[in-house]
C-alpha cells in the first residue's frame, strides 16, 4: 500500500494469520479452501489475475485446497503465481529458496531443483524479482511512513513484546503459526524507549 497498490490481496493456509491481515486492511484469499486460487481473486477484484504478486513463503511451501495443504509442495507459491500474475507483471521473490535440502520431498527437491512452469512465465513475459528484500532501498521511506503515522507497522506485522524468559514459549508460538513477530527485550528497556 506505500508504494501505491490500491489493493493488496493476502494469501495463506493459517486462518489465524488471515484474519490479522483482514483486520489490517488487506484483502485475503485462503488457499485451504478447494476453490482456485483465480476464482477468489475474481471475488475481490472481479477478473482473475493481479498486476504484480510476491513470494514470501519460498521453499517450504506448500499445497492449496484441503488435501494439498497437508503436504509440502515447494514449486506451488511460484506456479500458482505465474498463472495469476496478468502479462508483463512482475513477481518478487524474497521467499528463501535452496541449494540443498535433505529434508525434502523428492530428490530433486533435495537439491534445489523444482519443477517450476517457468515456460508460462516466459509466455507471459513475467520479470522476476529474486532474492532478498532490498531493505536500504526502502529503510527511508519506511522510516517517514512510520514517524509521519502513514503505517502502524508494529501493528501491522502484530509485534509483542516478550522478556528473555519467555523466549521458548514465543519460538514456540512462531512455529506454530501466530500472526505475531517476537521482539524479545532481555533488558526491560523497550518501555523506557
Amino acid at each position: 500500500r506505500l508504494l501505491g497498490a490500491a489493493c493488496v490481496i493476502v494469501g495463506d493456509l493459517n486462518p489465524a494469520r488471515l484474519a490479522h491481515a483482514k483486520s489490517q486492511g488487506f484483502e485475503v484469499v485462503d488457499l485451504s479452501k478447494d476453490t482456485p486460487l483465480h476464482e477468489q481473486i475474481v471475488d475481490i477484484l472481479g477478473e482473475p489475475e493481479v498486476d504484480c504478486a510476491v513470494d514470501a513463503v519460498g521453499f517450504e511451501a506448500r499445497g492449496h485446497g484441503h488435501e494439498g495443504a497437508k503436504h509440502e509442495a515447494p514449486a506451488t507459491v511460484l506456479n500458482s503465481l505465474m498463472q495469476v500474475t496478468r502479462v508483463a507483471g512482475q513477481i518478487g521473490i524474497p521467499g528463501l529458496y535452496v541449494t540443498e535440502d535433505p529434508g525434502a520431498v523428492d530428490a530433486a527437491a533435495k537439491i534445489g531443483a523444482l519443477s517450476i512452469r517457468f515456460g508460462l512465465g516466459w509466455a507471459k513475459s513475467h520479470s522476476f524479482h529474486t532474492g532478498q528484500t532490498p531493505t536500504m532501498k526502502y529503510n527511508r521511506q519506511l522510516m517517514q511512513a512510520i514517524m509521519w503515522d502513514r503505517i502502524n507497522i508494529a501493528e501491522v506485522v502484530g509485534v509483542q513484546v516478550i522478556n528473555l524468559d519467555q523466549a521458548p514459549e514465543g519460538y514456540g508460538e512462531f512455529d506454530a503459526g501466530v500472526p505475531k513477530k517476537f521482539v524479545i527485550d532481555p533488558h526491560k528497556m523497550w518501555g523506557a524507549a
